[in-house]
């Protein structure tokens, strides 16, 4: 797994430009602070789609001795996966830059960080691969300026899912009452390995309608992809309104409903 890293901050000066976990050989004698209140994207999953790169925020609290520099030292959350969190952990994710801290007294900081999603599908730092999708742990990183690390791990989980698309296609349009209504449509994700959107196979999904003049769907029926993802029923039409498919997700993969395609019923 590829790890970034944490900017150190020596004596006010910044003393690594980009961000990066020092390596298993550093010191580990690091900052005597603990992390609280950890909050990823707002508590929402992170979804992320087949190119582009997804920025989310995160909120934290930083305890500290009251004699302990602020400047003496620089955080940031992480994603992770294993019993534990340490430098030694295979799986982590981290923004490119550290966080930034505001005291609100002598012995806490409130604190804020990006990370960083890139789905480019490449063996580059940083870059996601579709098999990284699904649960991660939350933890925060202390670094100190003799490159000390003060792991925290078990604040939290967060889903990182891969964005999904849903299309609805009803026909005929327009039909007569009581006659059969073809619904298809086609469930894919995105493939982080690849850079596109391929078929998510045998996914239940549901097929909704909406009532011309309504402002809620109700399912009307729960049917399978098919290897390629498609879509494909029946049903009986009773008045005019909208047909969608919807999809409530996986751990891996995010909720969607398509849009709502309109029959006149004649």
């Amino acid at each position: 797994m590829r790890i970034r890293a944490l900017v150190l901050v020596a004596s006010g000066a910044v003393a690594l430009s980009a961000l990066a976990v020092p390596s298993a050989s550093a010191a580990t004698g690091g900052p005597a602070v603990t992390f609280s209140n950890l909050k990823v994207n707002s508590g929402k999953n992170i979804v992320v789609g087949s190119t582009t790169t997804v920025t989310v925020s995160a909120t934290y609290t930083v305890t500290k001795p009251a004699n302990l520099s602020a400047s003496s030292f620089q955080t940031g959350p992480v994603l992770y996966r294993g019993a534990t969190l340490s430098e030694n952990s295979d799986d982590m994710l981290l923004g490119d830059d550290a966080g930034t801290c505001t005291a609100s007294s002598s012995t806490v900081l409130k604190c804020s960080a990006k990370i960083q999603f890139r789905p480019k599908g490449t063996d580059e730092t940083g870059d996601l691969i579709s098999t990284e999708a699904g649960t991660w742990k939350l933890g925060a990183l202390a670094v100190n300026a003799d490159d000390g690390l003060t792991w925290q791990g078990d604040l939290g989980t967060t889903h990182l899912q891969r964005k999904a698309t849903l299309t609805t296609d009803a026909s005929p349009e327009p039909v007569k009452k009581g006659k059969t209504i073809t619904v298809t449509g086609k469930l894919a994700r995105a493939n982080w390995d690849t850079n596109t959107y391929a078929g998510y196979s045998t996914q239940p999904v549901k097929l909704q309608f909406r009532k011309k003049g309504s402002s809620t769907y109700t399912t009307i029926k729960t049917i399978k992809t098919t290897s390629t993802g498609a879509l494909k029923t029946t049903t009986t039409a009773t008045a005019d309104g909208y047909y969608r498919y919807s999809f409530a997700g996986t751990t891996t993969t995010s909720s969607v409903s398509a849009a709502g395609d309109f029959v006149d019923v004649q």
